[in-house]
């Protein structure tokens, strides 16, 4: 049953848990992400909805990237597409330990099946690197109008993952996104300069991106051998 209403996110406890049970349905999904709600399975197979007392971002303003990646960049070898092959990014991505850097895996069956309905209905994209053919790093995530939260992300092959990222920021820096919503801090994450902002400012700014039309993907796009401009990205 497609959940109808959250408790407002100011009741959240210490840790951001807010709610328990539900489901997600896609109306689920996108009323969550248009309230600063995301789901993560904590608790084994529990559904759990958290909205952090502190969110983290990754402001385009803020991002860097190590001299030896930088570097990498400039001739990095990899296939970029988007969007042809989501069922696979986020299977391999359940098998990553990075949101929150928990023990196991928050993408249980059921949440694949909630973000692939997600894509199916054109509010979750896959950004995805390719070696001969071969699909060797990814990561995934929900657009929602200017609105973009980073869900998870993956590598077979050196750097394939943070090629990815650096593709996704020149792609909002295009539209001028300004920001990704990681969620959760972890040390990848500040490593490229994500930083937290209080939930009242994430909310505020939230609402300012939402209030955006972004057309940020469009379906199957095939980039090709993909460098920067910049090669700091």
């Amino acid at each position: 049953m497609v959940i109808e209403a959250f408790p407002p996110v100011e009741t959240a406890d210490d840790y951001g848990l807010l709610a328990i049970g539900g489901d997600v349905e896609v109306l689920s999904l996108l009323l969550a992400y248009r309230q600063g709600i995301f789901p993560w399975s904590t608790y084994g197979d529990m559904l759990t909805w958290f909205a952090p007392p502190d969110r983290a971002l990754l402001f385009l303003e803020d991002v860097h990237f190590s001299k030896s990646f930088s570097k990498f960049l400039k001739t990095q070898p990899y296939h970029i597409r988007i969007n042809t092959n989501f069922a696979e990014v986020i299977s391999r991505c359940q098998e990553v330990i990075n949101r929150g850097e928990q023990d196991g895996t928050w993408i249980t069956d059921e949440i694949v099946d909630g973000y692939t309905g997600l894509h199916q209905a054109g509010f979750a994209f896959s950004v995805e690197a390719y070696l001969k053919d071969s699909l060797v790093g990814g990561l995934y995530g929900v657009s929602i109008n200017g609105m973009l939260a980073g869900e998870s992300m993956f590598y077979r092959e050196p750097n394939a993952s943070k090629v990815c990222l650096a593709f996704l920021i020149e792609r909002m820096r295009q539209h001028t996104i300004p920001w990704l919503d990681c969620q959760v801090m972890t040390d990848n994450l500040e490593s490229f300069g994500a930083r937290e902002v209080r939930r009242d400012i994430f909310m505020k700014l939230l609402k300012e991106q939402l209030s955006r039309k972004v057309d940020l993907f469009q379906r199957d796009e095939d980039i090709g051998i993909w460098r920067p401009k910049h090669a700091s990205a």
